[in-house]
């Protein structure tokens, strides 16, 4: 039998959650408040996946490791999907404007466009669309 999940929550550590919960608040998501307080805060990505940033100090209390500086090395890029190609950059740019910085440049491969941005603490984030009528058949 295959495993199946029901919710993804993906774990990041940040220095300051009021500036980051302000970032992506300016980029457009929305926090669950049930999940959220001093310690973190439930970021809603979509209807069953969730990032919790977690403060570094609380974060360490789950781990034996030290913690990635992510300005400085990547463990994870964080691939989100998007309704279209104008979406994509409306949320990188958005994003952009409020504090993030650019991560790579735009790619168009034809039947997908993807564009980047780092968070505030160093994250990689993709933001693309799928045109899954475009993809090449073999």
């Amino acid at each position: 039998m295959a495993f199946k999940a029901g919710n993804i929550f993906v774990n990041l550590p940040v220095k300051d959650l009021k500036r980051t919960m302000e970032f992506f608040t300016q980029v457009g998501f929305e926090f669950n408040s049930n999940f959220t307080d001093d310690n973190a805060a439930c970021l809603v990505i979509g209807d069953n996946i969730y990032a919790m940033l977690l403060v570094e100090s609380y974060f360490t209390t789950f781990i034996k490791k030290e913690i990635a500086d992510a300005t400085r090395s990547t463990e994870v890029i964080l691939a989100i999907s998007a309704d279209s190609r104008e979406q994509v950059e409306e949320i990188v740019g958005k994003a952009l404007a409020a504090g993030g910085s650019p991560s790579n440049d735009p790619v168009d491969h034809g039947f997908m466009y993807v564009a980047s941005f780092q968070d505030p603490d160093g994250h990689l984030w993709e933001v693309m669309h799928m045109d899954a009528n475009a993809v090449p058949q073999e």
